[in-house]
């Protein structure tokens, strides 16, 4: 006779989706914080907001156009019902240009619009590289105007300041990419395999310096691993000139900068044309009130320059920063966009100029939490109310209730735990304060208040546990008529 006894059931493995990630409530309100300030300023400079779809038909999507039987390169995509791809959307500006399209007749022009919501890319993930992401953007549709890209370019700075970056600690470089073409001449460079080329060499001048960067405009270079990277094939004296074009830049003030960049391409129509843009724009900072440092000209700006058609910016975070070990780490980008004349005509067929600005909701909290002025360190729990016995839940109930209606977040310990327990539960949920109310204060018509607040900012200094216990920092026994008063100065902190 065999062994008849069942297995046991097959359990799935509790475990994220690679590039996807859980995220709590500190979290959730520091990115919510930062959404409602930059919200509020787009709004002041008379942006509407816009919400579109999760999903967009997979030819809308620009350079991911289907181009086999599954069009998941880049993006995740799905056959509807009537055999037409649609898509996650992969950013916000596709969905803006799809909605102006279909939309224009009826549209004001300019149209400005600001959005946020998830985007997702189906890209290999890797630290800090997730396949779902919070972005913000704000645009401008119908402006050839290089007021247009001024006004996002103040936006953007005044943005970030709302956001919580401290005035000075980021900076909104520009660039055109009229002056690369005019460059590109200027040097004789034709072929658009070589131009390409050419960008990428000036894209790695942070990381690999002047002399990194000559190398591969030349014959190419040779890494420390010994693998090799073919040049540009620029002669010695085009690269020079590309050096030139990018150090223009260097502590110079705006209109500095262009006398400098003017040296290099001066002669070009399309270099002169972005030379004339960016001259504009700078007068329409000026008006705006946006200082030098806070917006500046640096030629070696190289951002989607496949896919921006006049002025690219690129936001960059100034502070000394560090990582979740303390070892400083240079952060870098944490925003961008410019002009791109060209996305919206592949709907209409008809050029209609647009603007904008873009960037990441989380990296933008990862950014200020790296400058140590980490918004979600303010996140607080609910008021915890301790739950001492089931025959007094009424009482415990009614005083979660008066507090509620007074707008503080509270809530009563519906576990099955002791009171030790509940108090390392209110301390995990990060409660301002814990609500002790035993038989003896339900009696005596008076309730006992801990400032969990103050009794974590004693801790950190107290060395001498009987003090500790003896001293029971921030616990007070109010009438139970000063309840919500008592609460609500802890609340504020004060």
């Amino acid at each position: 006779m065999t062994d008849q006894t069942p297995s046991a059931p097959a359990r799935p493995e509790a475990r994220n989706p690679r590039g996807f990630q859980d995220r709590r409530a500190r979290d959730l309100a520091a990115e919510r914080a930062i959404l409602t300030a930059v919200a509020a300023v787009y709004e002041r400079y008379g942006f509407e907001a816009l919400d579109t779809g999760a999903f967009e038909y997979a030819d809308a999507l620009g350079k991911f156009l289907p181009d086999a039987d599954r069009p998941n390169e880049g993006v995740f995509a799905l056959q509807d019902d009537d055999e037409q791809w649609m898509a996650l959307r992969y950013d916000l500006t596709a969905p803006l240009a799809r909605f102006a399209a279909q939309n224009w007749e009826t549209l004001p022009k300019p149209f400005r619009r600001y959005a946020f919501g998830p985007v997702w890319r189906n890209e290999k993930p890797g630290p800090g590289r997730f396949r779902e992401f919070t972005q913000c953007d704000a645009d401008t549709v119908g402006s050839a105007r290089p007021e247009a890209d001024a006004e996002i370019i103040a936006m953007a700075v005044e943005g970030l300041t709302a956001a919580g970056l401290p005035q000075g600690s980021a900076a909104i470089k520009i660039n055109n990419r009229k002056l690369l073409n005019g460059l590109l001449s200027a040097v004789g460079v034709t072929d658009e395999g070589q131009k390409l080329g050419v960008l990428r060499a000036v894209d790695k001048l942070d990381r690999l310096g002047p002399d990194g960067v000559r190398l591969l405009l030349g014959e190419g270079r040779k890494d420390e691993s010994g693998a090799f990277t073919k040049g540009a094939g620029l002669s010695a004296k085009a690269a020079e000139a590309v050096l030139a074009f990018n150090a223009a830049g260097g502590g110079h003030d705006r209109a500095g900068t262009l006398d400098r960049i003017a040296e290099v391409i001066g002669g070009s129509a399309e270099g002169d044309a972005g030379l004339a843009e960016l001259a504009a724009i700078d007068a329409a900072l000026k008006s705006l009130g946006v200082a030098e440092g806070q917006a500046l000209f640096d030629p070696s700006v190289v951002r989607g320059l496949e896919y921006y058609t006049g002025p690219v910016f690129e936001a960059e975070l100034l502070l000394d920063t560090k990582d979740e070990k303390g070892q400083p780490v240079r952060f870098g980008s944490i925003g961008g966009g410019g002009r791109y004349d060209d996305l919206v005509a592949r709907f209409t067929g008809q050029p209609v100029p647009a603007t904008g600005f873009s960037f990441g909701v989380s990296r933008l909290a990862a950014a200020l939490r790296a400058a140590g002025r980490d918004q979600a360190a303010e996140v607080r729990g609910p008021v915890v109310v301790i739950a001492f016995s089931q025959d007094d839940m009424a009482h415990y109930f009614a005083v979660a209730g008066e507090l509620r209606a007074a707008g503080v977040a509270a809530e009563v310990y519906l576990g099955s735990s002791g009171m030790k327990a509940q108090m390392k539960y209110a301390d995990r949920r990060l409660a301002p304060a814990a609500v002790i109310l035993g038989g003896d204060e339900i009696a005596a018509g008076v309730v006992t208040i801990k400032d969990l607040d103050l009794g974590r900012e004693l801790a950190a200094g107290v060395t001498d546990n009987a003090q500790w216990r003896e001293e029971r920092p921030g616990q007070v026994t109010v009438p139970r008529a000063e309840l919500v008063a008592t609460i609500s100065r802890i609340v504020r902190g004060g």
